[in-house]
């Protein structure tokens, strides 16, 4: 009686078990387009904010990078602030730093001569002529990325980086936002006719 029992509870167990591995092979991840959507939306929501505390902030358009979103995909957004649409989307490297060996899995840092990505607010200063051509300071407004002038973090074109997407990942920066030339074309008019500092932010 007492192993007919047992037997009983045992291949109860088992059913459960089975149940549950089962199921839990059916589940689907979070769709990630929709994620990253609702994450943008959350940026936008915290930079509209942040541009009406001062003055100097432009209130009409932002930048925001996705680094959740692998480079060879659109990930830079620009955004109408004033009329809340999407403006224009592109790709855009990461810092080499950044990598971490593991397939969609980046690292961030601060640190000087890293050659990562730093998350957090940027401030897009003037332009000026440097390797890679015409190219805007950034200066960092979060802790996360304080050290960014001093690291010379720029906005800047790079002839490799593809204008369409792409099925593999594209080449990195040693740390700054790095976009298309002609995809630049577009940024560039949009900081060259504002005359106050745009916001561009990086997160993840």
């Amino acid at each position: 009686m007492k192993k007919s029992a047992l037997f009983l509870i045992f291949i109860g167990v088992f059913c459960v078990s089975f149940k549950c591995i089962h199921k839990e092979e059916n589940l689907q991840l979070p769709n990630s387009k929709l994620s990253s959507k609702e994450k943008l939306a959350s940026q936008i929501n915290e930079i509209k904010k942040f541009v009406n505390t001062s003055s100097k902030y432009n209130t009409e358009v932002g930048f925001f990078i996705d680094m959740r979103i692998a480079s060879c995909k659109n990930r830079f957004f620009i955004y109408d602030l004033k009329n809340n649409k999407l403006l224009d989307q592109g790709l855009v490297g990461h810092g080499s730093g950044s990598e971490t060996g593991i397939p969609g899995k980046l690292k961030f840092s601060n640190i000087k001569n890293s050659y990562s990505t730093s998350l957090g607010k940027y401030a897009i200063g003037n332009s000026y002529n440097g390797t890679f051509g015409k190219a805007y300071k950034l200066y960092g407004l979060d802790k996360s990325n304080s050290n960014a002038f001093d690291r010379n973090i720029v906005l800047h074109k790079y002839w490799d980086v593809p204008f369409e997407e792409q099925k593999n990942p594209i080449c990195n920066s040693q740390g700054c936002p790095m976009v298309n030339e002609k995809f630049y074309g577009v940024i560039e008019k949009i900081i060259d006719n504002s005359k106050k500092k745009i916001i561009l932010v990086i997160y993840h």
